[in-house]
């Protein structure tokens, strides 16, 4: 466990990987640790055939690809680590790549049902108010939960009506948010935030004991907008970034625009919405073409 804990402190003081990050990588890695203790094999002296055996542990759990791509990426970093510091001399999950992920489209909502769940959304009270505003925030912006609940007051621009975010990897990146939400922010501060802040806090987003709002509180947020809009659907927070970068693009946004305002590290991973508007075009183009249609 020494070489482990070595490794998460290694990521932690010189990589800047997030509180969150290092503990996936950490699990992984106990598991990992536990597997070669099953076996009787020593984590600093493995081969090839360990790899194999442990990559074929993984395939046998049935568990899917992104999950085992995960674990060999954290097992690979871990190996990387131990060869620069001299521990090991070879990485021999270098040699296996990582499984190609299944293409999925990712899920969003359409204009109607985002229609439906803004049409309920109250500022009669602080809990409305609040509410409120992390729907518009996380639909205008396409922020992610652990960015939304990170944001401090002073990280907005009220003039210019930005917010800095700080994203994966420690990347701080300025995202923009339009007139709807102005005025839901400006009533929660004037009014809700107040109800909120008993610990004089710098975040934006509290729980009623002044504390910031965790990111599962969250989820149950969006979950209980849901069931009141009555719409039978299930959805997470992040479907709401999902419906920010369709509708971008759907409205003539170009994907460079997009990418950056999601805070995605490569283009393809934002490319993955342009098959979902293609989706779409393809769509409306079956149900409008006189020689599509089908009589």
């Amino acid at each position: 466990m020494k070489y482990i804990e070595n490794y998460t402190k290694y990521l932690k003081v010189i990589k800047n990987y997030s509180e969150k990050t290092i503990l996936s990588y950490y699990d992984d890695l106990v598991e990992y640790k536990e597997f070669l203790g099953n076996n009787f094999i020593d984590i600093l002296n493995i081969d090839y055939e360990v790899v194999t055996k442990y990559l074929k542990y993984l395939y046998e759990r049935k568990i899917n690809k992104s999950s085992i791509s995960r674990k060999l990426s954290s097992i690979r970093g871990f190996y990387n680590y131990l060869v620069r510091e001299n521990i090991v001399q070879n990485n021999y999950f270098k040699e296996v790549s990582n499984p190609k992920k299944d293409f999925y489209l990712p899920k969003f909502l359409k204009n109607e049902e985002m229609d439906k769940i803004f049409s309920i959304c109250e500022e009669n009270s602080p809990i409305n108010q609040r509410d409120t505003l992390i729907v518009e925030l996380l639909y205008a912006t396409g922020l992610r939960v652990s960015e939304l609940v990170n944001i401090k007051i002073n990280n907005i621009d009220f003039t210019n009506q930005t917010i800095k975010v700080l994203g994966k990897g420690s990347k701080e990146r300025i995202v923009i948010y339009n007139n709807h939400t102005k005025k839901a922010l400006d009533t929660y501060l004037n009014d809700g935030y107040h109800f909120f802040n008993k610990k004089n806090s710098g975040f934006l987003i509290l729980n009623k004991d002044g504390n910031r709002l965790s990111d599962r509180y969250i989820r149950i947020i969006i979950d209980r907008l849901v069931r009141k809009a009555n719409l039978d659907i299930k959805i997470s927070p992040h479907t709401l970034r999902h419906t920010f970068a369709t509708d971008m693009l759907e409205n003539g946004s170009d994907l460079m625009t997009v990418k950056e305002l999601l805070g995605h590290e490569s283009l393809d991973t934002t490319s993955i919405y342009t098959h979902i508007t293609n989706e779409q075009m393809k769509k409306v183009y079956e149900n409008a073409h006189p020689r599509a249609v089908k009589k």
